[in-house]
């Protein structure tokens, strides 16, 4: 794979506004992005930290991906994202070396990122996401 950067951390949030609250107010962060990715049943916060963001998810919907990740393990770190060049490639890389996709092909996230995860389950535990800049 062409790594080139730690896209993002997702984290997951029961409430977005109160999570923004304490990344604004105690950490002095400032919040510059929210976005709805409703085929993913998610609302998403944008946090930028040097080079690297955090973005914040709350579940927009009953058994959407966040929803059933909180319900299972609670609030917190949910993913880590790579920016890649060629996510195809990195994809079939991936699946190549026995890794589960669970995206065989990429989707449309936030920021105009086409996106795609590998699972934990072959990761050593951290939902991966593959994400590859199409502006």
């Amino acid at each position: 794979m062409n790594i080139s950067n730690i896209e993002h951390i997702g984290i997951a949030v029961k409430n977005l506004d109160e999570s923004i609250r304490y990344y604004e107010d105690v950490l002095g962060l400032k919040c510059y992005r929210v976005e709805e990715v409703e085929d993913q049943k998610v609302k998403t916060a944008f946090f930028k930290v040097g080079d690297t963001k955090i973005e914040l998810l709350e579940s927009i919907g009953k058994d959407g991906p966040i929803d059933k990740f909180i319900e299972k393990r609670g609030e917190g770190v949910h993913h880590i994202a790579f920016a890649v060049k060629d996510i195809k490639k990195s994809l079939k890389k991936a699946e190549a070396a026995g890794i589960e996709v669970i995206n065989k092909e990429p989707v449309n996230g936030t920021e105009s990122l086409q996106v795609a995860f590998l699972h934990p389950r072959s990761t050593f535990g951290v939902l991966t996401e593959l994400c590859e800049n199409k502006k």
